[in-house]
């Protein structure tokens, strides 16, 4: 039962401290999405070669709306919609580049890139009650919302291994605003993930 106890002390301890990590990627985004930050964008084709490195002291992304054709039943343009497109807008220090379908990843500084990393297997055995689903689950729902210690291991879209970022603080988001984009913290570091495939593991998983 005094296990019990903590565990329910924990959740109700990390609950007080919940949005510490949404606070501080509200403060990124207040920075004019990604602007006014310094970052190096690294392009790879479908089999995780690097084909370009990008770096700028000012960059921001946006995404293009376009306007996309509705059909009714008889299959003849209704009208039309407006949707966002798969193209983005990349502002380089007051330049622009456009980019479609290409796996891109952005870090910021003081962000370092792990290339040379092996995952070969994860092999977990529960030996203590605060595993049960019922107790970790709502522990694990709680820290994930300040971010806990945790490793992304990034992929092409085909499944090779690019990247892995590790850090005591790890948070995650969907932009509304971009297309195919994830946004990682990353001990108050922003980390773009533009059409990767990428897994979040805890660093307990990871011998």
């Amino acid at each position: 039962m005094k296990k019990l106890y903590t565990a329910i002390l924990a959740v109700v301890m990390a609950a007080v401290l919940t949005g510490c990590g949404s606070i501080q990627q509200k403060v990124n985004d207040f920075n004019g999405h990604i602007f006014g930050n310094t970052y190096t964008i690294d392009t790879f084709d479908n089999f995780g070669t690097k084909v370009l490195t990008t770096r700028g002291s000012k960059i921001d992304i946006s995404g293009n709306i376009v306007q996309e054709a509705t059909y009714d039943n008889s299959q003849e343009s209704s009208g039309y919609v407006n949707t966002l497109s798969s193209v983005i807008t990349l502002t380089i220090d007051g330049h622009e580049m456009l980019s479609c379908g290409d796996t891109m990843i952005f870090y910021e500084d003081g962000l370092t890139p792990v290339v040379d990393f092996r995952v070969e297997g994860i092999d977990s055995e529960s030996s203590s009650i605060l595993d049960s689903p019922a107790i970790s689950g709502l522990v694990n729902s709680v820290k994930n919302k300040f971010g806990k210690q945790m490793v992304v291991v990034i992929k092409s879209q085909t499944g090779y291994p690019i990247y892995a970022f590790t850090g005591k603080k790890v948070t995650w988001s969907i932009p509304d605003d971009l297309p195919k984009f994830t946004k990682l913290m990353v001990d108050g570091k922003a980390l773009y993930l533009h059409r990767a495939n990428f897994q979040i593991i805890d660093k307990a998983l990871i011998k």
